[in-house]
């Protein structure tokens, strides 16, 4: 456990305070590890991590841990916190950033991801792996309006059928009257 100086230096409050309000505007967070990725790895990994809106900072552990603990985050974030650490600050769908990083780190397995802090509940690094397979936001959406879909396309076509079956009768029955001749 780091010590807390009595004294804080301005720059450091600063780097505090810009911590504070990633944070802030953040809804989740992946705590990863990069040591021995090169910098045209983290490079693409941060590419690939902005094209959903997310941003990766490396982070000092000691700051880190009073930017979490000074806005009301639990102690759990602690054993994350050491080590060479880097933050996923995810504003949207936390989901598909974990299967980025995971992916990510089985391409490259210098990439350790650590844990994640989603909806204030910590998570370790086989939660987040089984979290991660699960379908993302806009699936479950698309699943549920499917779903609800459903019954109104079935009553649709039940509805559709009796006209249809009404006129093929009635079309039927002038075939049969044109055969014999009655009309």
């Amino acid at each position: 456990m780091a010590i807390k100086a009595s004294k804080i230096q301005p720059r450091k409050v600063k780097a505090i305070g810009m911590l504070k309000e990633m944070i802030s505007g953040s809804s989740d967070f992946i705590f990863t590890e990069y040591r021995g990725l090169t910098v045209e790895q983290i490079t693409t990994l941060r590419r690939q991590l902005r094209e959903k809106g997310v941003e990766l900072h490396v982070v000092k552990n000691n700051f880190a841990r009073l930017a979490f603990e000074e806005l009301g985050y639990s102690h759990a974030v602690e054993p994350v916190l050491r080590g060479p650490t880097a933050v996923a600050f995810i504003k949207t769908d936390s989901n598909e950033v974990a299967k980025i990083l995971l992916d990510f780190a089985k391409e490259t397995p210098a990439l350790v991801v650590k844990g994640a802090m989603i909806d204030r509940q910590f998570m370790d690094s086989d939660r987040v792996e089984t979290f991660s397979k699960l379908p993302g936001r806009n699936q479950l959406i698309a699943m549920l309006m499917s779903a609800m879909q459903a019954p109104a396309q079935n009553l649709v076509y039940v509805i559709n059928a009796i006209p249809t079956k009404l006129v093929r009768v009635l079309k039927a029955i002038e075939e049969k009257k044109a055969n014999e001749g009655v009309l």
